[in-house]
């Protein structure tokens, strides 16, 4: 499956009646320029999961990724060309064995 594929499955297991109808996930276009993602954690396996930020070319104009974890938020912010990159992140965190926070 692509990236987005396996965004789309993660985000229709969590669709709950409730889960979708908060913040869910929101990809959204950077003036810098660049894409910003948020995926809501609370009432997911992932709400009290730890997450260590990471950065990637932060000098760089356009291949910059930066993803940490905003109270029960993932956060993502990336140059134009990382979005997939942000994106495999998360799925790669969401997808390591529960541990405690």
């Amino acid at each position: 499956m692509s990236v987005l594929e396996d965004l789309a499955a993660w985000f229709q297991a969590h669709c709950d009646g409730d889960w979708e109808h908060g913040e869910g996930i929101t990809i959204e276009s950077l003036d810098n320029p660049g894409w910003r993602l948020s995926i809501e954690l609370a009432d997911t396996e992932l709400e009290h999961v730890a997450f260590t930020e990471q950065k990637e070319n932060l000098e760089h104009e356009s291949k910059w990724l930066r993803c940490w974890r905003d109270g029960t938020r993932f956060e993502a912010a990336c140059g134009p060309t990382r979005l997939q990159d942000a994106i495999r992140v998360f799925l790669d965190w969401a997808r390591q064995p529960a541990r405690s926070a």
